[in-house]
């Protein structure tokens, strides 16, 4: 239900993304700069590039990289699990300052052929994972498979099983389900201890799978699902549950990608992001829980420190509405195929949202 007395502005805290790709090369030159611009500070950047981020250098690298077009930004850093990633290479990268190890099992998504086929050869990462207080990040879904009855439908629920597997066997490794898409997904977390968090993204508040049947630029890994498995994450969300928060999943293909024979898995949310989460809280009812999806649940999960009044803050304004452009240029390709640029479509390409945020 939509929310009686709404303010014409909000002052909030600037917003934490715990779940984003920013890619390299000419897209990462794109999005990165558009962080800021979407009202988030502090993001969690996935280590799924060709090649993966498979050790501690190549994190470093990288966050260097994103630093130089980003310099505002508090970046997170992840590895990619991989036989490689050993007890002693945990420990490096932990004493280095990297936060989190991503898992992706084989083929499920983007740049996972890389990914794991049997949890159980890395219990020994997990320990040492445990031990030095690092995250794991799952990407939450078994891949497909025929014979078995599983398909893009039923493969998060299906791997809820090994959630409470891994949680039993490291109940002192904090782990998030990133990007729940299922009514399952959200009762499993909910039912697990503390140190089980989940992220949830802006387009799966929004779309079901009637959206992106059809519809590439809608079409992401998780796909969404039914209305009652949205109807599940929004009412999580609009309780406030402090163990559910912003991951937003933005992952930017270019326009051929997205609208080839097959389209690449991904919705682009950066640029307009707390706008997009601002216009949805409002529509159901629940911009007192704003704060706390985006900014404070998760990085108490973090074990970040809470914004202070030195760290700054963000408006947004429901008088100015803010019109999603219909595509993005990306950047260093002007003179590509037929001298036509690349360019990157936003969710909600066109449309017009609710709220913006105020700019100086």
């Amino acid at each position: 239900m939509a929310q009686e007395n709404v303010p014409d502005s909000i002052t909030l805290p600037w917003a934490s993304d715990f779940h984003c790709h920013l890619r390299q090369g000419a897209m990462m030159e794109t999005v990165t700069p558009m962080v800021e611009q979407g009202g988030v500070k502090t993001v969690l950047a996935m280590p799924n590039l060709t090649p993966p981020l498979t050790t501690t250098q190549m994190a470093i690298d990288y966050g260097k990289q994103l630093q130089l077009l980003a310099p505002n930004i508090h970046f997170i850093l992840t590895l990619y699990l991989n036989p490689a990633l050993t007890a002693e290479e945990i420990k490096r990268a932990a004493e280095a300052g990297i936060t989190a190890v991503k898992v992706y099992p084989s083929g499920v998504t983007t740049n996972s052929d890389w990914g794991v086929l049997d949890f159980k050869l890395y219990y020994s990462t997990f320990e040492a994972m445990q031990s030095h207080n690092m995250i794991l990040c799952l990407h939450g879904e078994c891949p497909s498979d025929a014979e078995k009855g599983i398909c893009i439908l039923n493969a998060e629920e299906r791997f809820l099983d090994t959630l409470r597997e891994l949680h039993k066997s490291f109940p002192r490794l904090r782990i998030v389900l990133e990007h729940a898409t299922t009514k399952a997904a959200v009762d499993c977390v909910k039912s697990l201890g503390d140190t089980v968090g989940c992220t949830i993204t802006a387009h799966h508040l929004f779309i079901t799978v009637d959206d992106w049947a059809g519809q590439p630029h809608h079409f992401c890994k998780p796909v969404a699902k039914f209305p009652s498995d949205r109807d599940a994450l929004r009412e999580i969300v609009t309780s406030g549950h402090p163990r559910f928060f912003l991951g937003s999943d933005s992952a930017p293909h270019p326009r051929s990608a997205k609208q080839g024979e097959r389209p690449a898995a991904g919705v682009f949310t950066t640029p307009v992001l707390i706008p997009l989460v601002a216009t949805l809280f409002e529509r159901l009812g629940c911009l007192e829980k704003l704060e706390g999806f985006i900014s404070t649940n998760g990085r108490n999960f973090y074990q970040l420190p809470l914004p202070t009044a030195a760290d700054g803050t963000i408006t947004l304004l429901r008088s100015t509405k803010l019109k999603v452009p219909s595509a993005y240029t990306v950047k260093g390709t002007d003179n590509g195929a037929n001298n036509v640029p690349d360019t990157v479509v936003p969710f909600m390409a066109g449309s017009e949202l609710a709220w913006s945020i105020k700019t100086d």
